[in-house]
């Protein structure tokens, strides 16, 4: 499928749905609340989107933005997907039910950037202690003991 395609694919089915194509991929952008409908459309036919390779977020000091890049492995197309969640409360849908890798990788974003994953199985940290106050990743924090401050 073309990028051309693609989008109108994807605008059938989450027509809120708005697109950057300044990079070397198509990046969509889509609501929180729109997240989950869209990555099911995406794993089936005709997209077969069916391997998320990378999820990470990025604090903007006023919002975050979730990012997740898809690839089909049958097609050979890859997509980007961003959706902003509000800095205070980051509440977004998991995708660990669509695919699997989804389940350490939102893990590892609540610990850094503080995201709730709604219905993730296993929310817990990975790496910190449980008493860790605090989210490394965003740039509001304070270190007091390496003295980082953004």
């Amino acid at each position: 499928m073309t990028n051309e395609e693609i989008k109108a694919y994807i605008s059938s089915h989450a027509p809120e749905a708005t697109f950057d194509e300044t990079g070397e991929w198509l990046n969509v952008i889509v609501d929180p609340t729109g997240l989950k409908s869209l990555a099911i459309v995406l794993r089936g036919q005709p997209m077969q989107i069916d391997y998320l390779f990378n999820l990470t977020c990025v604090d903007w000091k006023t919002h975050l933005t979730m990012v997740y890049h898809f690839s089909s492995t049958i097609h050979r197309h890859n997509i980007v997907i961003k959706s902003n969640v509000d800095r205070t409360t980051p509440n977004i849908d998991t995708l660990c039910d669509i695919w699997r890798t989804a389940e350490m990788l939102e893990r590892e974003v609540f610990e850094m950037f503080g995201v709730n994953f709604i219905n993730h199985p296993d929310l817990r940290k990975l790496i910190l202690e449980e008493d860790f106050k605090g989210y490394p990743l965003r740039k509001d924090f304070e270190d007091p003991i390496n003295m980082i401050k953004l």
